[in-house]
């Protein structure tokens, strides 16, 4: 396949695989699709190992990095605050909310001596903060990556600056078409239109209303996104004006996704009705697989959920904690085990190889296009 996408990466085809997992992202590059690694849970030292990795298994194939940078969050009107200080703002009537739901389905507290805040600590920099990721486009930029996304709102100035003046490509995603134009005012190469079927965090727009909107507020190339992970549904975004698809939820069952083991059932045996979209977990609209988790969060008499980064901080130690536990069957820790999910977990039901998911995609896309010229026969 060639188009703008296609040339601008050097890749086969215009599939780029959102991924926390350095074994897809290499698998999805070596099978001629784009690997993008999600970094915003690692170190600078640990995304420095995963990408050199990346690098030796996939040769000189290109791959991408993702951060997240919202445009805005709790405290970065007073300079930024640190770790330390977004703690101390976190309301007691939280944390006897988050004590209660584990006392209530009885999930064990976490050993002495492992009591970490895993993918919080960055030198007391705020999570999801541009001080925290600031060391990580450092790391990428110090090796091959050949792209770099913002998932959260326009990518600022210093990164794209940063990514364009090291010959690079920027990315980011729009849930709306005036997010595309606020990206293409600031620079970013690609666009990527997410409808609100797709997992993690996602707006309201969804995808077959959103990538028409977003492809004519933009010059830029537009990639799909949301509800997205067969053949067919390329051939949608492709037919309504993307050059490419952005696809994360179809790898977290591939072989090679490190996704929670429970969690992985979960999302095997589960229908395109059972996600939701919940502040529950990060403080922004996400969507993530319905489990007593969000349930909790629902309901009427419980607080609402803080803002980005506060509640990614209240919630962090105790999703620790189920993670730890959730593998004993008809435990509370495995009802309340959950995790981001777009609508496409309706047919992520068979155990594949990320690359087997590249090639189905490619092959079921050509039948769709070769039967929509059927069409024309006449």
């Amino acid at each position: 396949m060639r188009n703008e996408v296609t040339e601008m990466l050097d890749i086969e085809f215009p599939i780029f695989a959102f991924s926390h997992c350095r074994d897809v992202v290499a698998a999805v590059s070596k099978a001629g699709g784009l690997g993008v690694l999600g970094a915003v849970a690692h170190s600078p030292e640990g995304l420095d190992v995963d990408l050199q990795w990346i690098e030796d298994e996939i040769g000189d194939k290109p791959y991408g990095v993702d951060l997240i940078i919202p445009a805005k969050y709790a405290g970065d009107e007073d300079g930024g605050y640190t770790l330390d200080d977004l703690v101390k703002l976190i309301p007691a009537e939280h944390r006897e909310f988050i004590d209660d739901i584990l006392a209530r389905y009885d999930v064990p507290p976490m050993p002495e001596e492992d009591t970490g805040r895993r993918g919080l600590d960055r030198a007391g920099a705020a999570p999801f903060s541009a001080n925290a990721a600031g060391p990580q486009i450092d790391v990428a930029l110090a090796h091959k990556t050949a792209f770099v996304a913002n998932a959260l709102g326009p990518p600022p100035q210093h990164m794209i600056d940063a990514v364009k003046g090291a010959g690079r490509l920027t990315g980011a995603l729009a849930g709306r078409p005036s997010h595309a134009e606020a990206h293409e005012r600031a620079g970013v190469d690609i666009i990527i239109a997410q409808g609100s079927e797709a997992g993690g965090h996602t707006g309201e727009i969804g995808t077959m209303v959103l990538i028409p909107e977003i492809v004519d507020a933009t010059s830029r190339p537009v990639l799909g996104a949301g509800g997205i992970g067969r053949g067919r549904q390329m051939a949608a975004a492709m037919a309504l004006g993307a050059q490419g698809v952005w696809c994360g939820s179809v790898w977290l069952t591939t072989d090679e996704a490190e996704t929670h083991p429970v969690v992985k059932e979960k999302f095997l045996a589960a229908t395109s009705a059972d996600t939701i979209r919940s502040r529950s977990l990060t403080g922004k609209h996400a969507r993530m697989l319905k489990s007593a988790w969000t349930d909790e969060w629902e309901r009427a008499d419980t607080p609402d959920p803080l803002g980005m980064p506060l509640q990614p901080i209240l919630t962090a130690q105790a999703q620790r904690r189920i993670d730890r536990a959730s593998h004993n069957a008809g435990s509370g820790a495995e009802k309340l085990a959950n995790y981001f999910v777009g609508q496409i977990v309706g047919t992520m039901n068979q155990r594949k190889s990320a690359s087997a998911v590249v090639m189905e995609m490619v092959e079921e896309f050509i039948e769709a296009v070769e039967g929509l010229k059927g069409y024309l026969d006449y």
